[in-house]
């Protein structure tokens, strides 16, 4: 053998070997999807839900501080006046008549949680839905806002972590209720 053949020799083995190592590996790798699901990253931020209070009135008070802080300006919001006997429905006089948000556009950045004063928007651990029209990614109130029945309710807290729960805890949030 000449030199040059000694040289790729040990090299095609090596290689050779590594590949026979990962084809007999007993672990397999790959997921199978909708009977199995990967476990998300604690801090993965996914579908966007507007919260209720503990009477399930909608928190959000339309002051546009998620809109503002947006960096993609994905979120669009048309404030309101409430009516007599629509207590029930808004703790404010004032309350997000239209509330959209652009998911084409969101880079799920996470801003329009921490600018919220009221603590009405949280991503949550839930994938967002796909289809193949843009103009079903805009999604409004109806998308976004969570259930009135309390057994139903988003629980915010799965992706926040404990650090972030012991502030909150400290400073009297109740940011999963």
């Amino acid at each position: 053998m000449t030199l040059m053949e000694r040289i790729y020799l040990p090299a095609i083995i090596k290689g050779m070997s590594i590949t026979l190592k990962h084809f007999f590996r007993l672990k397999k790798a790959t997921v199978k999807y909708p009977e199995q699901i990967r476990p998300f990253s604690q801090i993965y931020r996914g579908m966007h839900v507007l919260k209720r209070d503990d009477q399930g009135r909608e928190r959000c008070t339309a002051c546009g501080l998620c809109a503002v802080a947006c960096p993609a300006e994905a979120i669009t919001m048309v404030s309101g006046e409430r009516k007599k006997g629509e207590e029930k429905l808004y703790r404010e006089e004032k309350y997000a008549a239209v509330y959209e948000i652009n998911m084409l556009r969101c880079i799920f950045c996470g801003d329009c949680e921490e600018a919220c004063p009221k603590e009405a928007i949280f991503l949550t651990d839930r994938l967002v839905p796909t289809d193949y029209t843009r103009g079903t990614f805009t999604y409004g109130k109806q998308w976004l806002v969570e259930p009135l029945d309390p057994a139903l309710r988003v629980d915010v807290s799965k992706r926040q972590t404990a650090a972030v729960l012991e502030f909150k805890k400290d400073r009297k949030f109740a940011h999963n209720r």
